[in-house]
Order: structure tokens, then sequence, then C-alpha cells
């Protein structure tokens, strides 16, 4: 019977009750993070750690409770009834901490951004305020749960109100109750009167702990029952008893959680409301809470963009010039399209065109095979046709040109003798400006992260791979929806991207003054190529060949036996068991370390871990310069064309790639020797310009420090001048 009675008052509550209120213990979230969290700041030196750990609790709270309405509650500035009640209520706190002071604004703002209620009742503590909303929660028989690390809100709990603590992951319901304090919810107001509370000066009675506090109410039931009895309790702590009957009513009241409190709002009027991504937005971006900034935009976008099932698709191939001309009039009347090439290389001075897609409106796009070769490929329009209608179309400087990483189909396309005109927007570094850490900056990520669509990837209609074909090998009509979904979802994510950025003014300008201007300018340079003396560059590898060789023979003579000096596992035995060198550190599989690092540090003591050193320094210049870079050449140009890519490194800086010409060493002298195979043509000169440290220069110029200032005024060494301050030399 009593299962079918649980079972029948479970069915009386409505459905959506079923679904429990969160109250939030907002105070006692804050002082919990603030001493469990270490003191984090931002850069502009604003504290923050109390903020991420009440948000971060919230959060979290929020997705373990997904459905339900979480109030948050924090005590409100200025006296309580207590103090009116006891005038030493909490005497014995001390003060709060600036740094944390200066973080409950920010916690409440972010807190109403989220979208949750946020209570602070003047005159009472966050507590009444719970316990108020608990009450009315029970009295409507509504499941509640309250999120606190507070030990007086376990006499709040009830048949439908459920104590949970985020810091140890523990909940609490009548039994655990019970099982922690000794007593039930009901008797949790006695038990904390007769223990007192230092930290909130609220008198007890002196010695008397849990354990004794449980035992007496177990015997004798209430407070009041205890004090009536006090004469039958035996010893000192009888004797503390009686001599606290005066101020134990007092007591009582103190640790009472006011239930009946006057709100503007009852607990059925407490709502959710939408959340404003843009002010969380500004407000993670300012504490620099960087993963947050990421998801709350990423939230942000899904919430505008169409969901990519909602959208109808209209893949075309086209194959017929006056069809290609009536679709291309369309993209002119457009004012702006997406375009794309699909070329038989991603080296932009090899690749052949094999066909170009367009897409002027969502959800609807076109290919147009030019070259694909294989064995009964069906007719195409030829290059020279299609291009006829194509280059009035990228030449007319009144059209917008939309495509993802421009530079490579630019510079394919010039190589064609076409030249793109006119505005461009290029999806790729619309991204890079708007977050460059968010995410990767490729078609298939993007369209992941922004548009929450998962593309056909190359690989699926090439395969992987030494047997993975080039486009021109890939029948038409599986590269036709490849080719033209890349045109359309980058005419999407534009759309979406330019929407975001616009909302950024100082970001549009970097993006619009800065970025996108570059893209023109490092295709010219990228094709125009590093003119190499590849002579000296095999001189220099035949050269650095002999001393390896030497170096090798000197390290047998060192170890008393030949090794492989590439062998980590020999290198170890000589080193360590043979030689019997000290061990400075440990591979995470336990055995002795030969990392660089360890050997730089031997080599200052033993001869054989410098000849390690070297060998390997110039194993690593032969391998990876003076052997490849001749190979690099192209034999058309004469040059080295490397690719600069504009969206790879988080701070802006440029990177260069196939081959990369930024990690040529400049410190020792057979890197500068591999630099100097890179000359100028006939009647030129090759200039190099670095803006010496430049990040110290701003940093001067933007926090005015004399001494900073003096220091590059008179053209000191900084670092030394900044040491001599430490260190008080001058």
């Amino acid at each position: 019977m009593a299962s079918n009675k649980a079972k029948q008052s479970e069915m009386d509550i409505p459905e959506e009750q079923t679904i429990p209120i969160v109250l939030v213990d907002g105070s006692s979230y804050l002082f919990r993070a603030f001493y469990a969290l270490p003191a984090l700041t931002n850069s502009a030196g604003q504290a923050t750690g109390a903020i991420r750990g009440v948000i971060a609790m919230i959060r979290k709270l929020a997705k373990d409770y997904e459905g339900s309405t979480l109030v948050v509650v924090f005590d409100a500035p200025g006296k309580t009834f207590r103090d009116d009640m006891y005038s030493e209520y909490k005497a014995n706190r001390e003060s709060m901490p600036d740094d944390l002071r200066e973080q409950i604004q920010p916690i409440h703002d972010i807190i109403r951004a989220m979208g949750l209620p946020l209570l602070m009742v003047t005159g009472v503590e966050a507590d009444d305020v719970i316990g108020t909303l608990a009450q009315q929660a029970t009295m409507a028989k509504r499941k509640t749960v309250i999120s606190t690390g507070d030990k007086d809100m376990a006499q709040l709990v009830s048949n439908y109100v459920t104590l949970v603590n985020t810091m140890t992951e523990t909940a609490m319901d009548r039994s655990g109750v019970i099982e922690k304090f000794g007593v039930p919810p009901e008797s949790i107001i006695d038990y904390l009167a007769l223990m007192g509370d230092s930290a909130d000066n609220i008198p007890g009675v002196p010695k008397v702990g849990p354990k004794t506090a449980a035992k007496w109410l177990n015997e004798y039931g209430s407070l009041d029952e205890v004090m009536a009895r006090a004469s039958e309790i035996k010893g000192k702590v009888g004797e503390n008893l009686r001599d606290s009957l005066e101020q134990l009513p007092l007591s009582r009241l103190l640790t009472t959680i006011k239930c009946d409190v006057e709100l503007d709002h009852s607990i059925e009027d407490l709502a959710h409301s939408e959340a404003d991504h843009q002010a969380l937005h500004d407000y993670f971006t300012q504490l620099e809470f960087k993963a947050w900034t990421q998801e709350v935009q990423k939230a942000d976008i899904d919430s505008v963009v169409a969901p990519q099932s909602a959208i109808e698709r209209s893949y075309s191939t086209i194959t017929k010039q006056k069809d290609l001309a009536a679709y291309l009039v369309k993209c002119r009347q457009a004012g702006a399209f997406a375009v794309d090439t699909e070329t038989t290389s991603l080296n932009y001075m090899q690749a052949a065109l094999v066909g170009f897609s367009f897409a002027y409106k969502v959800g609807e796009a076109v290919y147009v095979p030019v070259g694909h070769d294989y064995a009964g490929a069906p007719a195409q329009l030829s290059l020279a046709e299609a291009l006829s209608e194509i280059v009035p179309l990228l030449a007319d400087p009144s059209l917008t040109k939309i495509g993802q990483n421009l530079k490579y189909d630019i510079s394919v396309l010039a190589r064609h003798g076409v030249e793109v005109k006119g505005p461009i927007c290029d999806t790729m570094l619309e991204s890079y400006v708007l977050n460059s850490v968010a995410t990767r900056h490729n078609m298939d990520d993007l369209a992941k992260f922004y548009l929450s669509h998962s593309t056909i990837h190359f690989e699926d209609i090439a395969g992987k791979g030494a047997k993975q074909l080039t486009f021109n090998e890939i029948p038409i009509e599986q590269a036709a929806p490849y080719a033209a979904q890349d045109a359309d979802i980058t005419l999407q994510l534009h759309q979406t991207l330019s929407a975001r950025l616009a909302q950024h003014k100082r970001l549009q300008m970097v993006l619009n003054d800065l970025e996108q201007p570059l893209v023109r300018v490092l295709s010219n340079i990228e094709r125009h190529g590093a003119l190499v003396d590849g002579r000296l560059l095999k001189q220099q590898s035949a050269e650095l060949a002999d001393r390896i060789l030497q170096l090798n023979e000197e390290a047998w003579v060192l170890a008393g036996e030949e090794f492989n000096l590439d062998s980590p596992k020999q290198l170890q035995k000589i080193l360590y068991e043979k030689l019997a060198l000290p061990i400075l550190k440990k591979t995470p599989k336990g055995a002795p370390s030969t990392a660089e690092p360890v050997l730089v540090d031997l080599a200052r003591d033993y001869e054989l871990p410098a000849t390690i050193l070297e060998y390997r320094s110039l194993a690593k210049l032969k391998s990876t310069y003076t052997d490849k870079l001749p190979l690099q050449i192209n034999p058309e140009t004469g040059r080295i064309h490397t690719s600069y890519h504009q969206a790879v490194t988080a701070t802006g800086r440029l990177s260069s790639a196939d081959p990369n010409l930024q990690n040529i060493p400049i410190r020792n002298a057979e890197g500068r020797r591999i630099r100097q195979a890179f000359v100028a043509p006939p009647g030129m000169l090759l200039v190099a310009a670095d803006y010496s440290q430049i990040e110290l220069r701003i940093m001067a110029h933007l926090s005015q420090d004399e001494n900073l200032l003096r220091a590059f005024a008179e053209g000191l060494d900084v670092h030394a001048a900044t040491a001599g301050e430490v260190f008080s030399k001058t």
C-alpha cells in the first residue's frame, strides 16, 4: 500500500512540476569560489577568480538540471533583522577583501545576461529568501533543489526539498541529513543553536559539538526539553548548558531561516529570460575567458543560422556555354557571388584548372567542369570556352567575389592569365579576424563550427594515401556535388561571419583595411618567388656531409666503440651505462633521456654530448635545407615559391610553408650560409627590415613608463636595462 500511495502522490503533481526548481545560494558560491581558486586576473589586472568559479558552478548546475529554472540569490548590502536582534551578530567576521568585492557586480551582470532570475532582498539574508521560496515550492508540492555549501540550509530539507553541494558533488535528502548530522531536518535549528557558530558569532553552549548536540536532541527530543531538563545533565558540559540557558532562545532565533519574506515575485512567477549572447560575449572577452567566449559566439551563431537540414539544395552541372552565360548573368545581377576553383594540385605554381563552382544564392550552386580527363569522361566545356565567359565576370570591378582562401584561387587564375578585380571577401580571413582561436579556418571546420554542417570531404570522393585521385581523375557525377557545395557553403559562411563582424567595427576595419587587401599582395609575392643559388646549397650540402662524417668518427672515438648516433637506445647505453654519465632526466617510460635540453646540460662537462649536439644540428640543416631546397626550385622560374599563410598563427603574424622560409637558422654560421644562397638578380639588392622589439615598444607607448621610454630613446639594451632596474644595478 505504501508504494501505491507514493505512486499516487507523484501522479497528483502536474507533469511539468516533476522538473525541480533550483535555488542557488549565490553568497555561498561567492566565498567558496574566492577562497578555493587561485587569485586569477586578466591582462588588465582585474580580479577574475571568483567570477570564473561562481559562473562555472552555475553553468554546470544548468547542465545537470537541464530544463529547470535556476534562481540565484545573493545577500543584499546592509544590515539584516538579525543585526537588530543581536548587535554582535557576525561581529567577528573580517571585512570583505577588496579583490572579492570588485568581482560581485560582474558576477551579477553575467548572471542576468545568462537570463537567470537574480534576487537580493534588503533586510534579510540570502538564506531567508531561499527558505521562503522553498516553503512556497513545498506548499505547491513542487520539487526543489537548493545548491549550497551552508549547513544551516539542512533545516529546509523536506519530501520536496533536497540540498546539493556542487563543490563535493553530493546531494542530501531527509535521510542524508540524518546520516550527516545525526538528527532530522526539523531538529537542525535546535542542533545549530546548541553548538553556536563562531563564524556568525552566534552563542551556543561551550564545549558542545555535533555529537553532543545530536545526542541530547535524540534523547530529549527538542531544545526546549534539553533546557527544561538541564539539571539532569552531569559534568562540566551540564554546567555549561545551565550557564547558557538565558542565551539559547536567542541562538535559536538567529539560526532559524525566515520562511515568510515578502517577495515581489512568487516562485511560480520566476522563469528564465532569453540569454543576451552579445553581452555575455563582451563580458567573457573582457575577462579573458576564452573558451566561454567561443562557446557563446557559437551559441549566438546557432541561434540565427538556419538549420542545414532546413535549407533546400539545388546543385547542377553546366556543360554548355550558353547555360554558363545565362547563369553568370544571375551572378552579375546579384552583385556578389561565391567562386571556387578545382585543380590538380595544392601547389599554386603547378595546379591546372579542372573546374569552377559558383553560388549567388544560398542552397543553389553550379559546377562547371573543364578538365576531367579520365577514360570515358563526358563532354565538357574547354577551358578557353569557360574562361571566355568567366573572365569578364571576375574582372568586373563592381562585383564582389566571395571565396575561401581566395589567395590560392587568385594565384592559380593569374597563372592562367586571369585577373580577379574588384572587392573580395575571404571567409577564411573573416573567421580568423573574428576569432583567431575559435576553430581551424579550413572550410570543413568552419562549416561544422559556424553552420553545424558536415561537408563532403575531399577524401570522400578521392580516396586516401598513395591511391588518392587528383581532381581531374574523379568522375564528374561525384565531383560536381562536392565542388558546388564548396561555393554554397562559402556563401553561407560569408553571410554568417559578415553579420557577426558588423557588430565589431574595429575587427571589420582590420579585415577590410589590412587582411583582405594583403591577399593580392601576398599572391604577387608568392608567384614572384625567391631567387636561390642552388649551386651554393649543393656545395654546402657536400661540406656538411663531410663534417657530419667527421663528427660521427669523433663520437666513436669518445665512446670507445662504433654506434648509431641517430639511435636513442644505443646512445643511452653509451652515455649512461658505458660512460656512466649522470642521469638528469628520464623519459615517461623511465629510460634515461637523450633529448636536446639534457644533452645541452651534459655538454657543459662532457665532450661526447657536445659532439652529439653538433652532429644533430648539422644533420638537421642538411636534411631540411641544403638537400631539400634545391629540389624545390621551380624549373620554369628558377625560384622557390613558398606559401604565406594569414590565418594560422593566433598572434596575427604570417607563417611560411612548403617550404618554410622563416625558420632558417641565423644564430650559427651554417644557418647564415644557407641564407646567403638567397640572392638578388643582377642589378638588384636584397633589403632586410625588422622592427626590433615591437611588442616592447608598443608597451612603452601604451604605459608611458619613463624607464622604458628612456631606454628606447637612448638606444639602450632594454632587457639589460630592465635587469639593472630589478637588481638595482646601473
